[in-house]
């Protein structure tokens, strides 16, 4: 079973994280403030059994929630030295297995990816947070480059298709 690692436990963070444990993943959910990962706990602890609750980890590291992950999933806002910054920490911290997604609707992916040793690992979820969580499309948008691996593909669709979600993949317009 793959292991998911969420950062940033916010709204999205948040109902990713349950998603995910409720679908049978191994969840690490991190995020840097203790109030939101205690949120987070709540939330979480309020909608799961005792049983599936223990498939959620919930770390205060980035080192720690991706040490042994297979996707990495960051929820952190959509702006550019964020997101370079949150690629540059997974991409020095994670194994040279993990996938990483990052939800973006206006950043390129390309050159996003491009900016880590994996560009091939790097997929956008093109979505806003908001209509996720509300659950307002059974369709997730997704992005990837040219570079793109068969492998990443396959395990972001495998992840999203157990979520309930039907992924849908475009390929990057490299003008964007």
């Amino acid at each position: 079973m793959p292991t998911v690692a969420i950062i940033g436990a916010g709204p999205l963070g948040r109902w990713l994280a349950l998603e995910a444990a409720r679908a049978g993943f191994a969840v690490l959910l991190e995020d840097v403030m203790p109030s939101n990962l205690h949120h987070a706990q709540e939330f979480i602890r309020q909608q799961l059994n005792a049983e599936t609750l223990p498939s959620v980890r919930f770390v205060s590291s980035i080192e720690d929630a991706v040490r042994e992950a297979d996707l990495a999933i960051d929820c952190i806002p959509d702006e550019l030295e964020s997101k370079l910054e949150i690629l540059w920490l997974l991409d020095r911290m994670s194994p040279p297995q993990t996938v990483f997604a990052t939800p973006t609707t206006r950043l390129s992916i390309a050159d996003l990816a491009s900016c880590t040793y994996r560009p091939e690992k790097c997929i956008a979820i093109v979505a806003e947070p908001q209509s996720l969580v509300a659950g307002q499309s059974n369709e997730v948008l997704l992005r990837k480059t040219a570079s793109t691996t068969a492998e990443t593909v396959s395990l972001v669709e495998d992840f999203w298709k157990r979520l309930g979600h039907s992924p849908i993949f475009e390929l990057e317009n490299s003008d964007q």
